[in-house]
């Protein structure tokens, strides 16, 4: 931790007594310098003892409020003490790389906290915590970690998990649009985009209601890399694959005309047209012989 970071946790903390406790503030004049709540140690600083204990007290959080203790409250004022902190060091970075970097040192630190949630399965609680597990989501899709943002979806989804309000989205949306919008960046690099990924998004958001324009970007994204997959294929395993693609393209542009995939669908119908006739071909005749004298046998 930076000299920089821990003056200005210092700071939130002593800021964060004071809110919750309106008494005076003692001075050292008056007996001795103001006292301030621990500060959360960082994940490379926990023990495993700290980790079991946020477990228990997000678990306790959402399955129990009623019975939590005063353990419990301190532990879920330090991780909205460290949340808090670190919703404003990002607001003060203008890099975006250097956004990610600090998304990336920061997840570990609430890692605890999702595992208690999850094993719970009763929510993400109220106030301040609430806003955890669904933001570490959107810092996950950030930091490139498909996988692991896909795996607290049916959570968010089954809990109907609210976004934090600065993200302006449902948590389908975000979920959606986000990694739809990772992988036109890559495709327009002319990188592939994991195509399981995608599917899987699919999946898991082809039952809720959005906007037409939001999944057609999924669904673009889907097409694009299916024609990458049936070009790489033999040609007499590319028929299915071809269609299969077609049709995709051509949904992402009855959601959306103007979604771009106009040469794409040609460039398949082409592709298909040029295996279907060649599957249409006769096998070629046996060559003829010819007889001494010029005549054919």
């Amino acid at each position: 931790m930076t000299p920089a970071r821990l003056h200005r946790e210092r700071m939130a903390a002593l800021a964060a007594a004071n809110a919750a406790d309106p008494k005076p503030v003692v001075s050292s004049a008056e007996g001795g310098p103001p006292s301030a709540p621990p500060l959360p140690a960082t994940s490379a600083e926990r023990t495993p003892a700290m980790l079991y204990r946020e477990r228990a007290a997000a678990a306790a959080l959402v399955a129990a409020p009623q019975q939590a203790g005063p353990a419990e409250a301190r532990v879920t004022a330090q991780i909205v003490l460290r949340f808090t902190h670190d919703l404003r060091r990002l607001k003060e970075i203008r890099s975006i790389d250097r956004k990610i970097e600090a998304k990336r040192e920061m997840l570990p630190e609430y890692a605890a906290w999702i595992e208690g949630l999850i094993a719970a399965d009763a929510g993400v609680g109220t106030g301040v915590a609430a806003e955890v597990l669904p933001t570490c989501l959107v810092w996950l899709i950030d930091i490139g970690e498909f996988g692991q943002a896909l795996d607290l979806v049916p959570f968010l989804f089954r809990h109907q998990v609210a976004m934090p309000a600065r993200y302006q989205r449902d948590a389908a949306t975000i979920v959606v649009e986000e990694i739809a919008t990772a992988a036109a960046r890559a495709q327009n690099l002319g990188n592939a985009f994991p195509l399981d990924i995608l599917e899987r998004v699919d999946d898991l958001t082809a039952h809720l209601d959005l906007h037409d324009e939001v999944r057609a970007k999924l669904v673009k994204a889907i097409g694009i890399e299916q024609l990458r997959a049936a070009e790489d294929l033999p040609v007499q395993e590319s028929k299915a694959a071809l269609a299969a693609t077609i049709a995709t393209l051509r949904d992402a542009q009855r959601l959306n005309d103007r979604i771009g995939v106009r040469d794409r669908i040609k460039r398949a119908d082409k592709l298909l047209a040029a295996v279907t006739a060649a599957e249409a071909e006769p096998e070629h005749a046996p060559a003829q012989t010819t007889e001494p004298g010029g005549t054919a046998a």
